[in-house]
């Protein structure tokens, strides 16, 4: 590598495909889409092989470079958009679980990410403990509340930890208009963020148990079973259906009706993970005999005496989810 460029493409390509990951979450915080966050990350590599015989190393790191392009990015791809909600963002609770759900296919709803993608790996404990409050569902769904430059702003600033002065400079202001954008979306942050950021984790023991249960009482469309594992006030998201529930024993009827295909087949659940929590993969029988990609369902679990209870499940009900955790469409 020479002060002014890079050796050859080759070396760029090799120096920067090793910010893939903490880029594509980047992306994904910035987006709450893994989609969306995966075209940008392509974009952002094609943008910068482009301009990397003009990269100085004597003026910055590529790493800063690389966020200084996925964030432009970003913000160009967030001009005019709405937000992504869960639909809890955009109304109260049903109040029967047996009543027809609302389907709204036309409105944008947030994504989950899967945690290999972001490196959120099981046996890293290190990577998880300073990575996962950052890309819980609850913080992405409490961030598409910021305007994109003050999102921008509390991400590089707050998860990032970069100067203001760097943010300043990487967005073409000022270093007091910065410290403004970062005060105005910290106060917004606290009213969107929901309660569920003070949940108190349990063991990765106790988490475990608690997942086996809980498949086993989903294969078995247990009510009783599920609501010994729900809290009090747990809550179930469905999108894209607008309607969802909150109270231990909606939640568990509702999830225990849906839990049998036709014949009173059980479903099959994979146990996988996303934005740093326990996840679970459904599948529904089908008349061909076959299991078909059904939802993916994100769990957020709270300890709960000596032991653990789930206090909300977002259930992603799109197959086309399925490929981007690595998961089959047919089990």
């Amino acid at each position: 590598m020479t002060a002014t460029a890079f050796a050859d493409g080759e070396e760029f390509a090799r120096l920067a495909d090793g910010f893939r990951r903490e880029l594509l979450a980047h992306c994904y915080r910035m987006l709450g889409s893994i989609n969306d966050a995966e075209d940008l990350l392509q974009e952002t590599f094609l943008r910068a092989w482009r301009a990397h015989d003009e990269f100085d190393v004597r003026r910055g790191s590529l790493r800063t470079w690389l966020y200084r392009i996925a964030t432009n990015a970003c913000l160009t791809a967030l001009e005019g958009r709405a937000r992504r909600p869960l639909p809890s963002g955009l109304g109260g609770p049903g109040s029967d679980p047996e009543a027809a759900l609302d389907l709204r296919r036309e409105i944008t709803w947030l994504q989950p990410v899967p945690d290999a993608l972001i490196g959120l790996q099981p046996g890293d404990p290190a990577v998880i403990v300073a990575s996962r409050d950052t890309i819980r569902l609850a913080f992405i769904a409490a961030l598409q509340y910021l305007p994109p430059r003050q999102r921008a702003v509390l991400i590089l600033r707050d998860v990032l930890a970069w100067r203001a002065a760097e943010v300043a400079e990487m967005l073409g202001t000022t270093t007091a208009a910065v410290n403004s954008m970062l005060r105005r979306a910290r106060a917004h942050l606290d009213q969107a963020a929901p309660a569920e950021h003070e949940i108190t984790e349990p063991s990765d023991a106790q988490q475990r148990a608690l997942l086996d249960h809980y498949v086993a009482a989903l294969e078995n469309a247990d009510v009783t079973a599920l609501m010994r594992l729900l809290l009090e006030d747990a809550e179930l998201e469905m999108p894209p259906y607008l309607t969802w529930f909150a109270g231990r024993q909606a939640v568990a009827r509702f999830l225990a009706d849906r839990a049998r295909g036709s014949g009173g087949a059980a479903w099959r659940m994979v146990l996988t993970g996303a934005n740093g929590q326990p996840a679970v993969a459904t599948y529904h029988p089908g008349d061909d005999g076959a299991y078909h990609a059904h939802g993916v369902q994100v769990l957020t679990v709270a300890s709960a005496g000596k032991g653990a209870r789930i206090a909300r499940v977002v259930s992603f009900l799109d197959p086309g989810l399925f490929a981007t955790f690595g998961l089959p469409r047919r089990g």
